[in-house]
């Protein structure tokens, strides 16, 4: 197993556009000033030191996509979001890559 596995995972493919046709929440954990600079139409701002502030305002059984500028801040939302028992997240990585979808 080498460091990037043991750090993030086993990388399966998802279809995120699938996600989104379900009405998959996305999120975008950048900071409010990145996100006023664009990002996903229907998004949902809670950037990342603050997203388990706010973890009672979404529900547990939702599909949730995270997203940022990278993937690298989405993927710890995603891992924060997962220890406090929310089963449908996914990491969408760029929220530019995510554009396609919508």
């Amino acid at each position: 197993m080498g460091i990037f596995t043991a750090l993030f995972g086993k990388k399966t493919k998802v279809d995120f556009g699938e996600l989104i046709q379900k009405g998959a929440l996305i999120i975008d954990v950048r900071t409010q000033g990145e996100f006023q600079s664009g990002h996903v139409k229907g998004s949902k701002n809670i950037p990342l030191d603050k997203i388990m502030s706010q973890v009672s305002k979404i529900k547990k059984d939702q599909i949730i996509i995270t997203c940022c500028a990278s993937g690298m801040r989405s993927a710890s939302a995603t891992g924060m979001l997962k220890n406090a028992g929310y089963t449908n997240v996914y990491n969408g990585g760029s929220w530019t890559s995510l554009n396609k979808y919508i």
